[in-house]
């Protein structure tokens, strides 16, 4: 699916023609499904379809328009049936990140609560900057059926819907009331769905009636179209003045994001980084950039990064930020880069994320800029500084010391840890193999301990931390990869959100692994109230308690394993990493989806990387321990805190 171009082209029935020989007369819903069926992109000369399926829960707003249109006409668009609206756009969403944003899925609603159900993919995307196609269906235009059902009445504006809701988190919205506007809304969405700087969700309203109204389209609507993803080359004054800073420089630091994946820019970075002495740390997107082993990589970056990456950033002089829109995590709100000297080279397609923390702004391709600054570091005689080096060198052993102690060890008496859940499943994984994760803990401890190294990707959203991503997202990532496991890391309460597209993976037979974390509850929402607010409160699954009132009774007797098992998974629960590897050998062999669920420690967290983060306490508080962590907060904030313009 992922890398097919076959099509072909659909003559409309006679009837449909009109007396115009360049016209052809379809309901606007009709046009939708035959215009995407014919949408490309491409680069470096490789060519994909654009959007190869479109996922869908029909109601009384979808089924007689779209659905009408795609049981006629949507043979080179594949229809996919989801569990739920907010996951089908997680899949879109893992699909396009597996496919370095060069592939995309459509994700088509009912109007009313199926629409905003679809919203918080929508923001997650955004967030991400990751292209999705979003055709949430919408009241009627014409009017002439007074409210119609799941129809918002505003008082003052007659015009809105609750589809208006998706204006801020898409990067394109329009709503089309006569079937002539697709021929403008359509070529503009395809724009920003392959734009590199601009593209995230593009929501296309579709009100009920006008679905179903038609139109004489123009034939050449509905050629076959190729929408080229370019490589913006950088601006030569910009590479002169990022070579002078880094020639000065003696503790540079690069900082890898997702624009490093989605530029294909892996070889360039490694090239870069080795042959001029400069580390490398990633972000959550930008986890694996590194892709091969080398003496440069730091792994993750800030809050739930590595102490080495931490320790670098803590007195680096120059900061490359290469495709990252430097976030909270990433900068650990603002308080990594204690250098009073420090200054920032922002390489990135989008304006707004390169000229950051007062950065020198390189707009333009991962792949091509790093190519450029390498020959101009080359030529200006740029050299590696051996005793910085080896303080790389020794930060690295320094962490790889505190897994093996810290993290990998059994502590006695105890179950085993969620470290050593992730360094069983990475010993399992064989090249080929991916993981994802989004939420909680997970995540963190990925971006700390995965070696992605040998094609073993990871995939981790963490811009928007969306519970309910990590399933979805997972048959995302199948689709575009046909071999090898998928593994979806989650916790237990991630679980409980959203685990029915398991049922859409036994329908498409798209098999992934899930390794449940059951730790009964969101421990690491544990950890960080224990640590800013001093108690827990609300965090543990648990019974309520009759004398206290509150939920810290008995721990729930939830068996995931079984309900994974009534939508279709083979199920294992596991309680050691023996046990876990077994399962894990067992499930690769296995056709249909799998869950392993893995009891681990409770309150066992992977080591720190000694990153400082802005949570605020209770300003105001009568409990000992909340002032005692206010008093922490303050003093870290005044000390670590700090603006770069």
């Amino acid at each position: 699916m992922a890398t097919s171009t076959s099509r072909q082209q659909e003559a409309a029935p006679s009837s449909q023609l009109s007396s115009t020989p360049s016209t052809v007369r379809l309901t606007m819903a009709q046009a939708v499904v035959r215009y995407l069926s014919v949408q490309y992109s491409e680069r470096d000369e490789q060519k994909h379809r654009l959007i190869p399926g479109i996922f869908g829960i029909f109601g009384h707003g979808n089924v007689c328009g779209l659905g009408q249109a795609l049981e006629e006409y949507g043979s080179e668009l594949p229809y996919y049936q989801p569990c739920n609206e907010q996951a089908m756009v997680h899949i879109a969403a893992g699909f396009a990140k597996a496919t370095q944003r060069k592939q995309t899925l459509a994700c088509s609603s009912s109007i009313g609560p199926g629409a905003t159900n679809m919203m918080t993919g929508a923001a997650t995307a955004t967030v991400n900057r990751l292209p999705v196609l979003l055709l949430p269906s919408d009241y009627y235009a014409t009017r002439h059926q007074g409210v119609v059902l799941q129809q918002l009445e505003h008082p003052i504006s007659a015009d809105v819907s609750v589809n208006d809701a998706f204006r801020p988190v898409s990067r394109f919205f329009d709503r089309i009331n006569r079937p002539e506007q697709l021929l403008s809304a359509l070529p503009e969405a395809m724009r920003v769905l392959t734009d590199p700087a601009e593209t995230g969700a593009v929501t296309i309203s579709l009100p009920q009636d006008i679905q179903a109204h038609a139109y004489d389209y123009p034939e050449h609507f509905f050629a076959e179209r190729v929408w080229r993803i370019e490589r913006r080359l950088p601006d030569p004054v910009r590479i002169d003045e990022a070579t002078q800073l880094l020639k000065s420089a003696k503790r540079p630091l690069i900082i890898a994001g997702g624009g490093v994946h989605y530029s294909e820019a892996w070889d360039q970075l490694q090239a870069f980084a080795e042959a001029f002495g400069i580390p490398v740390s990633e972000t959550f997107s930008g986890k694996g950039a590194m892709r091969n082993e080398s003496p440069m990589a730091l792994g993750g970056q800030g809050v739930e990064g590595t102490s080495a990456a931490g320790d670098i950033s803590r007195d680096a002089d120059v900061v490359v930020a290469v495709g990252t829109r430097l976030s909270d995590f990433t900068t650990g709100s603002q308080a990594c880069f204690n250098n009073p000297e420090v200054n920032f080279i922002g390489i990135n397609v989008a304006g707004h994320d390169a000229f950051k923390n007062g950065a020198i702004p390189i707009l333009a391709d991962a792949r091509e800029t790093l190519s450029s600054l390498h020959t101009s570091l080359k030529s200006a005689d740029v050299r590696a500084h051996r005793a910085y080096a080896d303080e790389i060198a020794g930060v690295r052993q320094k962490w790889a010391e505190t897994l093996e102690k810290q993290a990998f060890t059994q502590v006695s008496g105890e179950s085993m840890s969620q470290s050593q859940l992730v360094k069983t499943v990475n010993d399992a994984a064989q090249p080929g193999d991916s993981i994802v994760a989004a939420a909680g803990s997970p995540p963190g401890d990925l971006l700390k301990m995965w070696d992605a190294t040998g094609d073993r990707p990871c995939y981790l959203e963490f811009g928007f931390s969306c519970m309910g991503f990590e399933l979805p997202a997972g048959l995302g990532i199948r689709m575009s990869q046909p071999d090898g496991e998928v593994y979806v890391f989650i916790g237990d309460g991630t679980y409980l959100m959203n685990p029915t597209e398991l049922v859409t993976a036994m329908q498409e037979g798209l098999k992934v692994t899930m390794v449940i974390s059951d730790n009964h509850g969101y421990q690491i929402i544990k950890r960080l109230q224990e640590w800013r607010a001093g108690y827990s409160f609300g965090n543990e699954f648990r019974k309520r308690d009759l004398e206290s009132g509150r939920l810290e009774g008995e721990y729930l007797p939830i068996d995931l394993a079984k309900n994974a098992e009534s939508m279709g998974a083979r199920t294992w629960h596991v309680d050691t990493p023996a046990a876990l590897r077994s399962a894990l050998d067992e499930a690769r062999g296995e056709s249909r989806s799998c869950a392993i669920v893995v009891e681990v420690e409770k309150h066992r967290y992977s080591p720190s990387a000694g990153v400082w983060w802005d949570v605020a306490p209770a300003e105001v508080s009568d409990r000992p321990a909340t002032q005692e962590t206010r008093q922490d907060y303050e003093q870290g904030r005044s000390k670590l805190q700090r603006f770069h313009y």
